[in-house]
């Protein structure tokens, strides 16, 4: 087996000299590099495993030199050395395509444990794509979602994924993970709107024997437990702000502090996240920090709904009932001509999972081992049901004013609906609670309901 290469740029022989004696006593060669201008000249002439990279050069900016290694050397990761302090550049660095950060003065664990992913990252990027995905779909769309995963499973970089609900948001960060370099550690999901907020601290952190009343013994946090994995923090919107604070900089430090400990823990976790809000909104609400926001959305991945998808319903139809089928110890049904034209026009706002759900009541329900038309629960004629769409604005109204008038008639109507209960009206709306709040109370309707569950 060949022993890997690593080029290490910085213009201080101090940290060059420290970095090169790690390195080789991890069995690896190096190079050294003072500037740009030799980086360049090295990389024209050897192909390396990895490269450490000052952000600062006497003759230019790192972040350049990471632009060109990921266009012209695309196995060869980019771990960027950066000063103490200054996320921002670090976060740019990600950006650019860099595999990860460390910050001076380096603290060789970290390092070392930063080495061993990057060049199991290059190894991965060299291999063939594993065939099995779990994201199906040939539309253009799913194409341009699976490329982007190849590429963020190579990277270290927080990524962010959006979209709607059941459009497979777990199912890409889990693709992530098994492409990447921690594929061989653990995954770990915690859905953050399901979590009791007094419980939160604990449950991501962890917390002693007698830390509070019921702390009845030791308890590890998701943090650890997800060390040298992947974090996936699902409807991170709802996270309340106090423990936003905290989570920030848990991955900023990469260390925690479980509840009733006095000293900090390390912990080397990549984090994911997804939510079906609008982060941005939030933001501006002034519901979710704007630091953690910059901080988890480094990359953004959507995942588009499947009514923008048509095209790949046969093939997902095809796919779940041999699922659905297999569960069952069953054959898996046929389905016919029309039942599939019916589904094909059908506009999904559930997306996926409501295709799932449907085609498990037709699995139920159909006879002959054939699912019709009837079996799949009223979709016959098509999809959508029509719109009547929201009364047209006043000739004399500002934008401003009618979209307001339609927040508020929405907010009346789900409220209505849920007897004045706010907790069913937010989930009727698919917002937080917290945000339906926020809404009510600008436009002056907190006092008209009390009810929270």
């Amino acid at each position: 087996m060949t022993t890997a290469t690593v080029l290490i740029v910085d213009d201080e022989p101090d940290i060059r000299e420290l970095l090169g004696i790690t390195l080789q006593r991890m069995g690896l060669e190096t190079q050294a590099a003072d500037s740009l201008a030799a980086a360049r000249q090295a990389l024209a002439h050897t192909r390396f495993q990895l490269c450490l990279l000052d952000m600062r050069l006497p003759d230019g900016d790192g972040i350049d030199l990471v632009r060109e290694i990921v266009r012209d050397h695309p196995h060869t990761p980019v771990a960027m050395i950066t000063a103490h302090g200054s996320m921002e550049t670090a976060i740019e660095a990600l950006k650019a395509g860099a595999f990860d950060f460390v910050s001076k003065p380096v603290d060789l664990n970290v390092l070392r444990k930063l080495v061993d992913a990057a060049l199991r990252a290059g190894a991965t990027a060299s291999e063939p794509a594993k065939q099995d995905n779990p994201l199906h779909g040939r539309s253009p769309a799913m194409e341009a979602v699976r490329q982007m995963i190849a590429k963020l499973a190579r990277s270290q970089a927080p990524v962010h994924i959006t979209g709607e609900s059941g459009t497979g948001k777990e199912l890409a960060a889990r693709q992530i993970h098994r492409l990447g370099p921690r594929a061989d550690k653990p995954f770990v999901a915690v859905n953050c709107g399901a979590i009791p907020h007094e419980l939160m601290e604990s449950e991501l952190f962890g917390h002693r024997k007698g830390a509070f009343t019921g702390a009845v013994a030791d308890k590890k946090g998701l943090f650890v437990e997800a060390d040298g994995g992947t974090l996936f923090l699902d409807e991170v919107a709802d996270l309340p702000l106090s423990m936003q604070v905290k989570l920030l900089r848990a991955i900023q430090e990469k260390q925690v502090r479980p509840v009733g400990e006095t000293r900090e823990i390390p912990v080397d976790v990549r984090i994911l996240s997804a939510t079906h809000q609008n982060l941005a909104e939030r933001v501006q609400e002034g519901l979710f920090r704007q630091d953690l926001f910059y901080r988890l959305n480094v990359i953004e991945l959507r995942m588009p709904a499947l009514r923008e998808r048509p095209e790949d319903i046969p093939e997902l139809v095809g796919h779940l009932l041999k699922q659905i089928a297999h569960n069952y110890g069953q054959p898996a049904p046929r389905i016919e001509k029309a039942a599939l034209e019916a589904l094909k026009r059908y506009h999904y706002p559930g997306n996926v999972r409501e295709l799932e759900n449907i085609l498990e009541r037709a699995f139920a329900l159909c006879d002959d081992g054939v699912i019709r038309v009837a079996d799949l629960g009223g979709l016959d004629g098509a999809a959508a049901p029509a719109a009547t769409g929201p009364a047209p604005p006043n000739p004399d109204e500002s934008l401003e004013d009618y979209l307001a008038r339609l927040e508020r008639a929405a907010l009346e109507r789900a409220l209505a609906e849920a007897d004045g209960n706010k907790t069913a009206a937010a989930k009727k709306l698919g917002i937080s609670f917290r945000s339906l709040r926020y809404r009510l109370d600008k436009l002056g309707l907190e006092s008209g309901s009390d009810k929270e569950s």
